[in-house]
C-alpha cells in the first residue's frame, strides 16, 4: 500500500513542470488578472499562450503555473516583471525554490554546501545522495519509487541550468557577476523577511 503523504512537506510535483520561462512569463498578465481562474480555464481549452498540443499537459502546466504564481505576494510579480532576463530567471528559481520544499533543500543542503567549500560541480548522483538523506527521515519520500526519485534529481538540474545558475556543459555553479539588479533582488527578497542570507550569495 503506497504511504500517502500526511504531514510531509515534499512533493514530486516538480517532475511535473519544468522550468518554462518563457511560458511563465506569457501565463503572467493572466494570472495577475483579477479574474485570473477563468482566464487561465479558457486557455487551457484554447491553448493561444502556451501552444502545449496535449490538453492534458495544458492542465498540469497551469496547476504548477498558478502554485508558483501564489508561493509569493502579488507584488513580487509586479516587481518581476520590471527585472531583466537573466535577473527574472534567478528570480524564478526563487519562486520555484518556495514553491517546492524538495528544491529549497537541494539547493541549500548541496549546491550553497558545495559554493562554500570551494566545490563547483555539482552532479545528479550529489543530488540523488541528497534523497537519500531525506529518505532516511521522511517515510512519504522513502516511499517513492527509484524512477520519481531520479526524475525529481534530473528535474532539479535542469532548473539550475535554465535559472542559469549552472553551466550547461560542465555542471559546474556559476556565479553572477555583481550588478544593480542582482542587488536589488537581495535586498528586496531579504527586507521581505522570506529570504535566507545565503540564497544569492553566488550572485553577489
Amino acid at each position: 500500500m503506497a504511504i500517502q503523504r500526511k504531514n510531509s512537506p515534499y512533493s514530486a510535483a516538480l517532475t511535473g513542470c519544468s522550468f518554462m520561462f518563457y511560458e511563465m512569463n506569457r501565463c503572467l498578465p493572466l494570472l495577475l488578472s483579477s479574474d485570473a481562474q477563468a482566464l487561465m480555464k479558457q486557455e487551457i481549452e484554447e491553448n493561444k499562450i502556451l501552444l502545449v498540443n496535449s490538453l492534458v499537459s495544458r492542465q498540469r502546466f497551469v496547476a504548477e503555473f498558478q502554485r508558483r504564481f501564489n508561493a509569493v505576494p502579488r507584488n513580487f510579480w509586479i516587481w518581476y516583471q520590471t527585472l531583466e532576463e537573466k535577473a527574472q530567471r534567478a528570480a524564478l528559481f526563487y519562486v520555484i525554490m518556495k514553491t517546492y520544499r524538495l528544491v529549497f533543500d537541494f539547493h541549500f543542503n548541496v549546491v550553497v554546501k558545495k559554493w562554500r567549500m570551494a566545490e563547483r560541480i555539482v552532479t545528479k548522483s550529489d543530488i540523488l545522495m541528497e534523497i537519500n538523506e531525506i529518505s532516511g527521515k521522511d517515510d512519504f519520500v522513502d516511499s517513492w519509487s527509484d524512477k520519481t526519485k531520479n526524475k525529481c534529481a534530473v528535474q532539479f538540474m535542469t532548473f539550475l541550468r535554465q535559472s542559469g545558475l549552472m553551466d550547461e556543459r560542465t555542471n559546474e555553479i556559476i556565479r553572477y557577476s555583481s550588478n544593480q539588479q542582482m542587488l536589488n533582488i537581495t535586498l528586496t527578497l531579504e527586507m521581505s523577511g522570506s529570504l535566507k542570507p545565503h540564497f544569492f550569495s553566488l550572485m553577489k
